[in-house]
């Protein structure tokens, strides 16, 4: 049995697609069961036993955290806290996510799994507090880090670019910070793999940190530049939108984002026996399913207007 943490969430929702096509035993929750609360925990735990527990619940409101630390500290390190000490306690394992965020940006070239975290915000502070809780708590766990997300089912990157494109002549994106791209369906199935893997003993040590990215280096300048390109390509802009690069400084925000967000994937890759494959692709895989859900709407609008449905 496999409790999923956070299914509600954008990666949440494609977890428990896996889980669902795969035909797993699974329990999924997302608010109705409040992991700041040991008590609510445990009580779960009684009712359902789990083998493993997949934790994608987290406050990810990366500006906001700097006005509710404490908002972003229960849910970000107290709850995965919880998750871990009542893992130990029922001989259960622990997949939790975790983020970039947790790095300063400072290294010259991708972050490594071993990499000491040195976080530069309270988000990443609280991602980070969180890794360190699960690890003093729980041996058998597995903290994958991921970057960039973006999929169906929740705010993102480039369904923002997707609305802005249509709402704005101009845009300015910033163009000193990189990283890798994730698609949430392809991060799902990557969970899904280490999960079985380890518990499979595939791998002779298969628990720690991994990184989880597609492949392919970019800044939010050229991504946007090719969201937009293959977006018109699709008729999914529907005017002309130019694309302006700024610096950090030139677009502030509350919180310090990392500089270089690239994250290195080689020891999943040599687990998985595969690498991510290119953030491109997976780009187009969304976008496709934005046409079709665009071309749907459009046909029961129109036979809506002929009187057919």
């Amino acid at each position: 049995m496999i409790w999923l943490v956070g299914n509600a969430g954008m990666l949440g929702q494609e977890v428990e697609r896996v889980l669902r096509e795969g035909g797993r035993e699974y329990v999924a929750s997302d608010r109705e069961v409040d992991i700041t609360s040991a008590d609510a925990v445990e009580h779960f735990f009684s009712e359902h036993a789990p083998a493993w527990v997949i934790n994608c619940a987290a406050y990810t409101a990366v500006d906001r955290a700097e006005e509710e630390p404490e908002a972003a500290r229960r849910l970000n390190a107290l709850g995965p806290e919880n998750l871990a000490r009542v893992c130990r306690a029922r001989g259960a394992a622990l997949v939790h996510v975790s983020t970039d965020y947790v790095f300063d940006g400072e290294r010259a070239g991708p972050y490594p799994e071993d990499e000491e975290p040195n976080p530069i915000g309270v988000y990443g502070r609280t991602k980070a507090d969180g890794e360190r809780r699960i690890a003093a708590e729980l041996d058998r766990h597995i903290i994958c880090r991921t970057a960039w997300l973006f999929g169906p089912g929740g705010g993102n990157f480039v369904a923002t670019m997707l609305r802005l494109f249509s709402e704005r002549d101009e845009l300015t994106v910033v163009s000193d910070q990189r990283g890798r791209p994730t698609y949430a369906p392809d991060l799902a199935g990557a969970l899904i793999a280490l999960l079985d893997a380890a518990e499979s003993g595939a791998t002779a040590a298969p628990w720690g940190a991994y990184h989880f990215s597609n492949s392919g280096e970019t800044t939010w300048y050229e991504f946007a530049t090719e969201i937009y390109r293959r977006a018109s390509l699709r008729g999914l802009v529907s005017s002309t939108c130019s694309l302006r690069p700024v610096t950090s400084a030139e677009y502030p925000a509350k919180a310090h984002r990392p500089a270089n967000s690239v994250l290195s994937t080689a020891r999943i890759e040599a687990v998985l026996g595969k690498a991510p494959r290119p953030w491109q692709e997976a780009l187009s895989d969304y976008l496709d399913a934005v046409e079709s859900v665009r071309s749907n709407s459009a046909n029961v609008e129109q036979k809506g207007k002929r009187g057919e449905v």
